[in-house]
């Protein structure tokens, strides 16, 4: 059955992602602010929870449709077949936003959505009360210039959410943002890695599963898991696509490093959790003195800054001494995230390319430097 579906992403990513999803082999692969829709059958679905190394989780599209009325949301909600996701003693909570819409109050959207959706399902199953203890069956309404998108999301713990990293440091970046900045600076099986500021190890093993190809949600589930709705085999020819897909002859290597002992322990942990540990080499060491053994490698890294856990003149200083240390070399490449418009100024030269990003609400350029 060939369904529409939308990937929700962080803000910056939505060509990376709808590029993943061609890969992906779906189809009508379309890029938004902050999610990319696409075409696909119960394969694809059950494909882009697995292998959305970007993408923060999967949701089937039910509708879009114009409503500036609450009569108008809650009939065009009433119409849809909820009973072919749903059943009767399914649990289908409701969440969503509005923005710049007639339809603004976000609780009476939910609420009339709910409604709507109640007596869909009374006219179906014949029954007058749903005691919800079943399978989670997330809906998710977007109203943007009273545009309604009504969705299910497929995936139910954010797809960030690998599984290796139960505890983090202070301030860990998300996962799906690490593996993008690894992609932009095309990151690839034959590299040397390197993280100088590695924290939990997050940039590393995202870079570990990139450059070997390991699927980000190999060993997790998803509520779809438990509606029925995707056949069992589906499942398991993905997942034996994921193991058959894995690089196992790379000469991928990642060399970690942070002044905090406790964060190197951490990136040990969370490495072997995720079985990536083989290809990881973690020590203690401050920044000032990065001084990396091999001829070529690619730099991505995260550093503490002033919103984050450093203040701005503790960072900019460590910005000026990275300048020091990542020096211009044939075969090397950087890539640093900062929220400091003053990055570039204190490294001391200019990025050859950046890329805004989002790190949770913080707006972030992404500085590569490759020439």
């Amino acid at each position: 059955m060939m369904m529409k579906m939308v990937a929700t992403c962080l803000l910056g990513i939505e060509g990376i992602v709808a590029d993943d999803l061609k890969a992906m082999d779906a189809q009508n692969v379309c890029a938004e602010n902050g999610r990319v829709f696409f075409d696909g059958d119960e394969t694809i679905l059950a494909r882009a929870n697995i292998w959305s190394r970007y993408a923060e989780r999967i949701l089937i599209v039910l509708d879009r449709f114009t409503a500036v009325t609450f009569e108008e949301l809650f009939q065009a909600v009433k119409a849809l077949p909820w009973s072919e996701f749903i059943g009767s003693a399914d649990e289908f909570p409701v969440k969503g936003f509005s923005i710049n819409s007639t339809l603004h109050s976000v609780p009476d959207c939910q609420k009339i959505i709910k409604k709507a959706i109640v007596e869909s399902l009374k006219e179906d199953y014949h029954i007058n009360w749903f005691e919800e203890s079943g399978p989670v069956h997330q809906i998710q309404f977007s109203i943007m210039k009273d545009e309604v998108t009504i969705m299910l999301d497929t995936s139910g713990r954010g797809l960030h959410k690998r599984g290796y990293r139960p505890v983090g440091n202070d301030a860990p970046i998300r996962e799906t943002l690490a593996a993008a900045m690894c992609r932009l600076s095309q990151l690839r099986h034959y590299h040397t890695m390197y993280d100088p500021c590695c924290g939990s190890g997050t940039i590393l093993i995202e870079g570990a599963m990139l450059a070997n190809n390991i699927a980000p949600g190999i060993n997790r589930n998803f509520d779809v898991d438990r509606w029925g709705f995707v056949p069992e085999s589906v499942w398991m020819s993905e997942r034996e696509r994921c193991h058959d897909l894995i690089k196992t002859d790379t000469d991928f290597v990642a060399f970690g490093s942070d002044i905090d002992p406790h964060a190197i322990e951490l990136t040990e942990k969370n490495a072997r959790n995720i079985k990536v540990d083989k290809f990881i080499r973690a020590s203690v060491c401050d920044v000032a003195k990065f001084n990396p053994t091999t001829e070529k490698g690619t730099l991505i890294t995260n550093p503490p800054y002033g919103e984050r856990m450093l203040d701005i003149r503790t960072a900019e200083k460590l910005y000026r001494v990275m300048g020091d240390k990542f020096v211009r070399r044939h075969g090397w490449s950087y890539g640093i995230i900062s929220p400091d418009e003053e990055f570039e100024k204190c490294f001391g030269r200019k990025a050859d390319k950046r890329r805004k990003l989002y790190n949770g609400m913080i707006k972030c350029q992404y500085y590569m430097y490759f020439k």
